[in-house]
């Protein structure tokens, strides 16, 4: 199970270049943590895809230079700890809290394993409705 953790933060205007380049730091030095999959850097909102899995991206949005989001990918739930323990990980809040704009928005989610075959199961499709 690969564990993921996405957290969008939304920085002030004026301190766009320093929460980016904080990101662009942090994604250097947490990369190496043991147990982390992977961390890649892009702006835009893409997905990077790679042969095997999606790969770790820090995204800013394309139409809102203020907003970015961070993709951690760990080998499990436990994993996280080696990045609780980097002494880089202290000093990375008080930096980026007072530049943002909002409180960051942090979800923890399991990947799906899409390595496998799955049996969809059947359904008559008159019974279900979408609603946009």
């Amino acid at each position: 199970m690969v564990y993921t953790i996405i957290v969008h933060l939304v920085a002030k205007p004026e301190h766009v270049d320093k929460v980016k380049a904080k990101l662009i730091e942090a994604s250097r030095v947490y990369k190496n943590d043991k147990e982390t999959i992977d961390w890649h850097v892009a702006q835009g909102l893409c997905l990077i895809l790679d042969q095997l899995c999606l790969l770790t991206i820090l995204l800013s949005d394309v139409h809102d230079p203020c907003k970015f989001s961070i993709v951690e990918r760990y080998e499990q739930e436990s994993s996280q700890s080696y990045h609780l323990n980097n002494p880089y990980w202290k000093t990375f809040d008080p930096y980026v809290k007072p530049l943002l704009a909002e409180p960051m928005d942090l979800r923890r989610v399991s990947e799906l394993d899409t390595s496998k075959d799955v049996d969809v199961p059947q359904h008559n499709i008159t019974e279900i409705t979408y609603q946009e």
